[in-house]
């Protein structure tokens, strides 16, 4: 089949959860058979060389557009009534040659990789000209009407009224695009239970799960040293559910951890990390990586994964790079949601400070019950989060007939 994809960013190299997501879709299509064909907007120049490397490797074909400033994104977003994360993805010059792709190839599917995209298909002046219209799938990931709702609940004016404004236009698209495409897939269950609580049960969403690269991830080859806590976290350290997990365990648990164990680091790992987030590096035990060109060695170094996760939904990919790194993890409730896993048996669920100070006592103290955390959440990568086994109900999906 001829598949065109279009997704928010080049989805090279795989180093954020929507990129991950979006790269590890592409490549099993394409090793499932499929001509593939990606589209994408790009803002830095260095990007080219990435889109070279999918076009090397992945893609029959790839079309690219630069993003202009994006103030004015944001302002063309709200002249035209337009929610914001639409109008930061979208350009003309991309819809052009999309319709373009479009008109001069015979599609069997397009695939949008985030809500945001499927305006592409909306604006588009060749689509509902098709004699033979390709089926249509979005693939949502997360339900984002709902992230925004969370951040305009822990926001003040004048961001709460942005962030209002953001939820409602989104979950005005998201009903339009499960009215008008062939197949919509979440990430969960979780996912699905909550679309349909905000849209009704009419539609019919799909779960296709995170997978992990465990030639990727894999524990180190020496044992871990737990005398005291290494904890780490590792996320884009610009998105605000990864600002605010650690900005809260850093108020509200850090000062205790320190207190008990003055020999205890907590590294924060990621890139962009923002004014606020760089100033965490003046507290004791603190450090801030900023971008690396590997993430594996500060899983091996550390001995226990934080995710103090409060805002947002979906699985956390990196919970699972920590699982497949044979790395205990706490987590709250919201940073567990959705993966398979068993609270104090592979993973230890905490929601308040002194629920991560009683983990951490019985994970430090207790070499038993690390080594069994660690055993039970390696198992579980191995046995249900193989990216070729995550991936069969999308091979499924693709082949598909079109819908009467």
């Amino acid at each position: 089949m001829n598949i065109l994809i279009i997704a928010q960013r080049c989805p090279f190299p795989p180093n954020k959860g929507e990129k991950i997501r979006t790269f590890h879709h592409l490549k099993f299509l394409k090793e499932q058979g499929h001509q593939i064909f990606l589209a994408a907007p790009f803002e830095l120049q260095s990007e080219l060389a990435d889109f070279a490397t999918l076009k090397d490797q992945y893609c029959q074909a790839i079309i690219y557009a630069k993003l202009g400033h994006k103030l004015l994104r944001m302002l063309t977003g709200l002249l035209t009534g337009k929610a914001l994360s639409v109008a930061n993805f979208y350009h003309k010059a991309l819809q052009s040659k999309i319709d373009n792709l479009l008109e001069n190839n015979d599609f069997d599917i397009v695939y949008c990789s985030a809500s945001s995209v499927a305006e592409y298909v909306f604006n588009s002046k060749v689509f509902a000209k098709l004699n033979k219209k390709p089926r249509l799938i979005m693939d949502f990931m997360d339900v984002d009407s709902d992230k925004w709702s969370q951040y305009a609940a822990q926001s003040s004016w004048p961001l709460t009224l942005i962030y209002q404004r953001e939820a409602k236009l989104i979950a005005n698209f998201e009903n339009k695009i499960a009215a008008s495409f062939d197949h919509c897939i979440l990430i969960t269950q979780a996912e699905i239970d909550l679309f349909h609580n905000i849209h009704g049960a009419n539609f019919t969403i799909e779960a296709i799960e995170n997978g992990l690269d465990t030639e990727s991830f894999f524990p180190p080859l020496l044992p871990r040293e737990v005398k005291s806590p290494k904890l780490l976290f590792a996320g884009v350290m610009d998105y605000a559910p990864n600002i605010d997990a650690v900005m809260w365990f850093i108020n509200q648990v850090w000062p205790s951890v320190i207190a008990k164990w003055p020999q205890a680091t907590f590294c924060i790992a990621g890139m962009n990390p923002v004014d606020k987030i760089k100033k965490l590096s003046e507290l004791q035990g603190v450090e801030i990586t900023g971008f690396v060109d590997d993430i594996k060695p500060y899983f091996d170094n550390a001995n226990i994964f934080v995710a103090p996760f409060r805002l947002a939904r979906g699985v956390q990919n990196k919970v699972l790079q920590a699982f497949a790194s044979g790395l205990p993890v706490i987590a709250t409730s919201m940073g567990a949601e959705g993966v398979k896993c068993a609270d104090n048996q592979d993973i230890m669920i905490a929601n308040t400070p002194d629920d991560y100070m009683h983990c951490l006592n019985v994970l430090i103290s207790n070499q038993a019950k690390y080594g069994e955390l660690s055993h039970n959440a390696l198992t579980l990568i191995q046995d249900h989060y193989a990216w070729d086994s995550v991936l069969k109900p999308l091979q499924a999906l693709i082949t598909q007939e079109n819908k009467e």
